[in-house]
């Protein structure tokens, strides 16, 4: 096979292979380069399901060039040539001899198929991985005009992903994710989040009355664990129609342990006596900050996930889905805060993996053709 290398071209056989699934492509690469007619059994993947640059351009110059006859393909090189002038159009650092060591690593050709399957599932893990790493982005992208739409629009892309993966892998009943959580991240900005929570706590106990128009604001949604139990306070005493002053909450405070932390009433006092704004105010931009946490720490969640290549494609089908779901909890809280209710995300058609039909209306249609 004619080659002449370029003076800047790597040494691709002397590569370390960075992780297990580039043996699984070189085995896949190396079953279609001496059966090119496997072709046919591959489903599911496409060149950019590669993880390397060499490797796509193979594959998309295999599945491209017209295929040799069999007869031929075993007597000479051709073929062989003219895939490596194909997809040096892309990796110009592609050899003869690398194309020669993929035939020799393969061990089955007739694995291609399963080979195919576990290059697939490794795509998923990185698409899967992209997604969460821009839904992390955009939370702290500070240029936004509209960061709760814009975030809440980077879920939907980060599900519609979860959604193709499971029309692949089809979850399995219980099989979650062995990988640890990682905590969930702190406040953007804890100064503002203190001041704005302790107008709202403020701003509440002025007046009681408005505090059931914030129903859809909840304790865990204020950042510091303090300014969670004293909403909590203010939430019962309205709840029980009882007196609502900044004694009568120092009080149920004092009842529900909060001040045993080593809060000083003082303090308290001096916080719940300056309100300004409105509740509903103060109670939206708590929940803004919440959303935007959620949306943080889910995608921080399935990157952990992904990171780990313990875990299966089953496995962070069913991790991603039950983290978006917090999402979705603090997205319908928003939608009754705001009044906005966007139009709900529409789930993708289940991807068609090649191969025979599988319903009886296909094997019906497909008599039917055979008859015509």
């Amino acid at each position: 096979m004619p080659h002449t290398p370029e003076p800047d071209e790597d040494d691709l056989d002397a590569t370390a292979p960075p992780q297990p699934v580039f043996h699984v492509e070189q085995a896949l690469l190396g079953a279609l380069l001496l059966d090119p007619h496997r072709v046919d059994d591959v489903s599911g993947i496409a060149a950019d399901s590669f993880s390397t640059a060499s490797h796509a351009a193979l594959y998309g110059a295999i599945t491209t060039l017209p295929r040799p006859d069999p007869a031929e393909h075993a007597k000479n090189t051709k073929w062989l040539d003219r895939v490596l002038t194909t997809a040096r159009e892309q990796a110009r650092g592609l050899t003869a001899s690398y194309l020669h060591a993929l035939v020799q690593v393969c061990p089955w050709p007739s694995h291609a198929p399963a080979y195919a399957r576990m290059v697939e599932a490794e795509h998923a893990r990185r698409r899967l991985r992209t997604a969460a790493e821009r839904l992390v982005q955009t939370v702290h992208d500070v240029s936004l005009p509209h960061p709760v739409q814009t975030v809440l629009t980077e879920a939907d892309a980060l599900a519609t992903v979860v959604d193709d993966i499971a029309n692949r892998f089809p979850p399995r009943a219980g099989v979650l994710p062995r990988t640890t959580a990682p905590p969930p991240p702190a406040a953007q900005d804890p100064a503002e989040a203190v001041e704005e929570e302790q107008l709202l706590l403020a701003t509440a106990t002025a007046c009681p009355s408005d505090i059931d128009s914030v129903r859809w604001l909840l304790p865990d949604d204020l950042a510091l664990p303090l300014h969670a139990g004293l909403w909590q306070c203010l939430t019962a005493l309205a709840r029980r129609h009882e007196p609502v002053d900044p004694v009568t909450v120092l009080w149920e405070a004092q009842q529900r342990g909060l001040l045993d932390e080593g809060s000083e009433p003082g303090d308290v006092l001096r916080m719940l006596v300056e309100p300004a704004g409105s509740v509903e105010h103060w109670g939206e931009r708590a929940l803004q900050r919440s959303l935007l946490a959620t949306a943080e720490h889910t995608g921080q969640r399935i990157e952990a996930y992904a990171d780990d290549p313990a875990n299966t494609p089953f496995q962070l089908v069913v991790g991603a889905r039950r983290a978006l779901a917090d999402i979705s909890a603090v997205r319908t809280r928003w939608q009754h805060a705001t009044g906005v209710t966007p139009p709900q995300r529409r789930r993708p058609a289940p991807t068609t993996r090649a191969g025979p039909p599988t319903t009886r209306a296909a094997h019906a249609a497909r008599s039917a053709r055979a008859t015509r």
